[in-house]
């Protein structure tokens, strides 16, 4: 089969969707609370295996790594117990292996005749799994933890990285007992006393990647779980009332929830990426499944947790759902050595014999040829002295460039996602990454105004559009924000600045605070057109206020990170008519469709300032200094480096989903929300980490002596704040997330 005919995002969302069904249909969800339950164990995989799923991961054509996870998480969902985890385990390690016994086993398990349990034995992480030892054909040993053995025919246990024993669960030697874990009988303890074992030679077993793979899979099922016990909740508290109104409505329900959700999104985003590459056989695949399963595990049981905590009482009865998926997510993400398994894996891949970089992502042709050029562009035009003499500046100085927006503007990269009537090049939201990146990655100052620019192309004049777009395209006009007022921050709809008609003008008067690029050409003001209007928001208008414009006066002050911005009065300051964007009382449209379109790419555009500031730190990590121990070496050091870059992943993952919504239009609000919402505050934990891990010689500031960097990292957290409070505060993210996608009451 081609790649083309690989399994696609429908065929799984088909195949997600017809098991969801079945399931509802043959499987109980409160089966496995009665106790073991092999019987029924045995006979929902028997129908289960009617469906094709038991030759996953036995030929790549058929479906591989990703519908494996598809399947693992329905499983989850559903408090199904069925042996899906061991079968795709006897067929990733049987894969190629041509001996009669392989074939054979493979034949009978793909029929339903035969169920596998699998243990990894001695290779399992955990040391108290136990490990079985073969003489003579006869296996004897202790294994605990092992799925599903009550209901399987066969016993499958690596032996040696070229060796599998296979033994007979009905033969003689053979000991098996439930075990009661979590409240939940799904694991047993098998025990072998010479018991009668086929060995079965295999070329290569890479036992470190099909640990990985079985570990991804009982994330999925862990996903799965959580998944489901979150919608259940989320229903709940549209319904459960509480002092005269739905708990769905009370802000810290909301929040509560809308943090789940994003940690749910970032979970089935990194997990999927992680089967992508395992089944395009990417080299960077066992980097991205230890990631998945670092981020994944703690998530999961954050989630779990919170579910309950929402539920109350009412979810802490055994007689409700939510603790049987409570118990199954905590059970598999501390399976294999749970998180800090897979932390050792991150840490050996960044730090180890050299350490390597960060992956790049995979931008697609035009993406990645677009990133070279850019990176030679820069090489060729900010390097050397000019670049060298822009860093020695203060911080204050290095928020823009002039000359260098001017060079950009000669690209046309300023422009480059704008449609190519308003003189864009139209490239796509992948192209937009990639410059962005490559911008970030080389510390090149901020160009454009994008947020305006989209403003003048959705709801500009003609007039407008070929007034004042060409100047931004140029790189020859920054504009400012004027939103915030003394008694306006996230509630943008109390603003109090008024703009009144006053023959073929309009005079403003009010004032406007934390406003940034004060010091640009043109101020993007949002003013009060009617003072009466209901709802508030309906009262307001946009208008393009010339900054050298008589009676604005402007009163800059120093921003905790060193950088700048002012607070501006407005004293009749008058304007032409056509200065305003949109209609009069139309400003909350244009305001808010201007932010939508722009907040797809701000956590993008956050998460790749971490990356690269990552790569600044892993190399201090690296550096040997004096005679002190390498901090590499650290092994508290490595499990911090790791945590964050397993961050940084699903941040990247969620940067580039939003870039796939963007590519069928304008993403939507709470996509745009949930990744500003993760990546800036990941940008705050990345401050208090690098500082942790540096220590306090970190903490000098810029033109400092012995600073680091410059001071890079102390101002990284000093700056971090202004993305968690900017273009809306995190706390208005997570109640647009909360009443957008999770549909809560307002």
């Amino acid at each position: 089969m081609s790649a083309t005919e690989r399994p696609t995002d429908d065929t799984r969302k088909m195949l997600a969707d017809s098991l969801r069904g079945f399931l509802g249909q043959h499987w109980r969800v409160d089966t496995v609370k009665r106790g073991p339950c092999p019987q029924e164990i045995a006979a929902i995989w028997s129908k289960l295996v009617g469906q094709g799923v038991a030759s996953l991961g036995s030929d790549p054509d058929m479906g591989g790594l990703r519908e494996i996870l598809v399947v693992m998480a329905e499983l989850g969902r559903a408090a199904c117990p069925a042996p899906m985890w061991s079968a795709t385990l006897a067929n990733f390690a049987l894969a190629g292996a041509m001996s009669e016994a392989s074939v054979g086993l493979l034949r009978r398990l793909h029929a339903g005749t035969a169920r596998i349990a699998f243990s990894f034995g001695a290779f399992d992480p955990d040391r108290a799994a136990g490990s079985i030892e073969v003489t003579n054909v006869k296996a004897s040993g202790l294994l605990r933890f092992v799925e599903a053995a009550g209901s399987c025919t066969h016993l499958l246990v690596p032996i040696s990285p070229s060796a599998l024993a296979l033994v007979a669960m009905d033969g003689p030697g053979v000991g098996v007992e439930p075990t009661r874990a979590m409240g939940a009988w799904s694991l047993h303890q098998v025990r072998l006393n010479a018991a009668p074992a086929e060995i079965i030679e295999v070329e290569f077993l890479a036992v470190h990647d099909l640990l990985r793979k079985a570990k991804l899979a009982l994330m999925a099922r862990a996903h799965g779980a959580a998944r489901r016990a979150f919608e259940l909740a989320v229903d709940y508290a549209k319904e459960r009332r509480q002092f005269g109104r739905p708990i769905g409505q009370f802000q810290a329900i909301q929040h509560k929830l809308a943090n789940c959700f994003i940690l749910l999104e970032g979970v089935r985003l990194i997990l999927d990426h992680a089967g992508e590459l395992h089944d395009r056989g990417d080299r960077h695949w066992p980097y991205f499944a230890d990631c998945a399963a670092s981020f994944s595990a703690e998530a999961l049981r954050r989630v779990s947790l919170e579910t309950q905590h929402t539920f109350g009482a009412i979810g802490y009865a055994e007689e409700h759902e939510a603790p049987l998926h409570f118990k199954r997510v905590h059970l598999d993400t501390i399976a294999l050595g749970g998180a800090a398994h897979a932390r050792l894996g991150i840490g050996s891949f960044l730090l180890d014999d050299g350490g390597a970089e960060l992956p790049q992502y995979d931008l697609g042709p035009a993406g990645n040829a677009l990133r070279e050029q850019v990176r030679q562009w820069l090489e060729e035009n900010w390097s050397s002295e000019r670049k060298a003499a822009f860093d020695a500046q203060p911080f204050a100085k290095r928020e823009f460039d002039v000359e260098f927006a001017l060079d950009v503007g000669k690209t046309g990269w300023i422009g480059l996602g704008w449609p190519s009537k308003f003189g864009g090049q139209g490239r796509s939201p992948l192209e937009q990454i990639a410059l962005i990146e490559t911008m970030e990655r080389d510390e090149a100052p901020r160009i454009g105004a994008a947020i305006q620019a989209n403003a003048l192309m959705m709801f500009g004049t003609p007039e407008q559009q070929q007034k004042y777009l060409p100047e931004i395209l140029r790189g020859e006009a920054m504009h400012g924000m004027g939103y915030c007022e003394p008694q306006a921050g996230s509630d943008l709809a109390a603003l109090r600045t008024g703009a009144e008609r006053d023959g073929d003008q309009w005079v403003i008067n009010g004032q406007k605070i934390w406003t940034t690029t004060w010091w640009g050409k043109y101020m993007f003001l949002a003013a009060r057109t009617d003072r009466d209007a209901k709802p508030p928001h309906a009262g307001i208008s946009m208008f393009i206020v010339p900054m050298n414009t008589p009676g604005i006066s402007i009163h800059p002050a120093t921003t905790m990170y060193d950088g700048s911005f002012a607070n501006i009065f407005y004293d009749n300051v008058r304007i032409p008519l056509d200065n305003l964007v949109g209609e009069v009382d139309g400003g909350w449209k244009v305001l808010t469709g201007a932010l939508a379109f722009e907040r797809g790419l701000v956590g993008g555009g956050i998460v790749l300032k971490v990356a690269h500031a990552f790569e600044q730190l892993r190399r201090h990590i690296m550096a040997a200094e004096a005679d002190r121990p390498l901090l590499a070496n650290d092994p508290i050091v490595r499990d911090r480096m790791a945590v964050l870059a397993s961050k940084i992943e699903v941040g990247r993952q969620l940067m580039m989903h939003c870039a796939e919504l963007a590519a069928d239009g304008i993403t939507p609000p709470e996509y745009g929300a949930i990744s500003k919402v993760f990546s800036s505050e990941l940008m705050e934990r990345f401050g208090e980490t690098a500082l942790d891990i540096l220590g306090q010689r970190a903490a000098l500031s810029e033109q400092m002596p012995d600073a680091i960097d410059n001071g890079r990292f102390e101002q990284n957290l000093r700056h971090s704040l202004m993305w968690v409070i900017s273009i809306g505060t995190n706390e208005i993210q997570r109640s647009l997330i909360a009443q957008r996608a999770l549909g809560l009451p307002r």
